[in-house]
């Protein structure tokens, strides 16, 4: 059993997404899912008369315990899912008969023919690779396995939450700095030994251009809410639903991108 694959059997997926900093991290992701759903969904009418959800394909990449690929199964559309980790696996399979979901890694998605996907989306994957080759690869086969003119939704860790958390939050600072685990300029150095790979907006825009990919729009789809965790649970539901309205409305700002846990990169296959 490999690391990730130990921490995955422990850490809890679904705890993490019905907690308040995970609700605003998925409904702001489901906004944008939704709005490049509905352009296939059209794109496919104009061709085919009575097209429905069911004739939109979606791929879910490191679909973890399958909390966006059984949803989205559940809305009709037609939902594949791939996860390297059997436990979650296991559990996303219990879910929903609905989606096909098959064991497999990022960098290498053999079983699926190119061309194949309305959307893709990329979210685990890149948390978990380690330098730009493997994450050039797991963008490569997501591209591959995409339509031309579809859309690929890729989530990044960002470096200056781990910085700020890890660092100093946390009182880690002076140990990374001793052990070289930041860079004079704060850049994190990741390996594998520590699970999760951080990146900055310049290191997101040289896989694209790599590839060959062209970027529709760029998310902060949680924003300060993981900052704020403690401070998000004492807020009133109607409180709440303001915060998410918020994010909502800022987390395409140019002055806010990079600065929260995660970053969604929103992407056409030309």
């Amino acid at each position: 059993m490999t690391r990730l694959e130990e921490y995955y059997n422990k850490f809890n997926e679904e705890k993490r997404f019905d907690s308040r900093h995970g609700q605003v991290e998925y409904r702001v992701s489901m906004k944008y899912i939704h709005m490049y759903l509905d352009e296939a969904a059209a794109r496919i009418a104009d061709e085919e008369a009575g097209a429905a959800r069911s004739q939109v394909r979606l791929l879910d990449i490191g679909a973890g315990t399958g909390r966006y690929s059984v949803a989205l199964a559940e809305e009709g559309y037609d939902v594949t899912a791939v996860e390297l980790v059997r436990y979650n696996l296991g559990v996303l399979k219990k879910k929903a008969s609905s989606v096909k979901a098959m064991q497999g890694n990022a960098m290498n998605l053999k079983k699926l023919e190119s061309d194949s996907f309305d959307v893709t989306l990329l979210f685990g994957p890149m948390y978990h690779l380690f330098g730009f080759e493997d994450k050039r690869k797991a963008l490569h086969e997501a591209k591959r396995v995409t339509k031309p003119g579809g859309v690929i939704l890729v989530a990044y860790c960002m470096n200056e939450y781990g910085v700020i958390t890890y660092g100093f939050k946390e009182r880690h600072v002076l140990e990374c700095m001793e052990q070289k685990r930041f860079t004079d300029d704060f850049q994190t150095i990741s390996s594998p030994e520590t699970i999760y790979d951080y990146m900055r907006i310049e290191d997101i825009n040289a896989l694209n251009e790599a590839e060959g990919l062209e970027r529709i729009r760029i998310i902060s789809p949680d924003g300060p809410a993981n900052y704020i965790r403690p401070f998000l649970n004492q807020l009133s539901e109607e409180e709440f639903e303001l915060f998410v309205r918020y994010q909502m409305a800022v987390c395409e700002r140019a002055d806010l991108i990079g600065a929260g846990a995660h970053t969604t990169d929103i992407l056409r296959k030309v």
